[in-house]
């Protein structure tokens, strides 16, 4: 079965298309010029509007 849906992978490549472009921004409202922070921002917009999406890994420091 898959883990991301249909609905998740369009988001992510909507964030990608608009880092291409320079539009995309981060939370800091800064602009966004990694691949990796791109991608992960089109997750968690997918995540907001409800898609297939698994939860967010949590940092190994934190697993204490």
């Amino acid at each position: 079965m898959a883990k991301y849906g249909r609905s998740a992978s369009k988001r992510v490549a909507s964030a990608m298309r608009r880092r291409k472009k320079g539009s995309l921004k981060s939370g800091s409202g800064r602009k966004v010029k990694s691949r990796k922070q791109a991608i992960a921002i089109g997750l968690s917009e997918a995540r907001e509007k409800g898609a297939k999406v698994p939860s967010r890994r949590r940092s190994s420091s934190k697993k204490r």
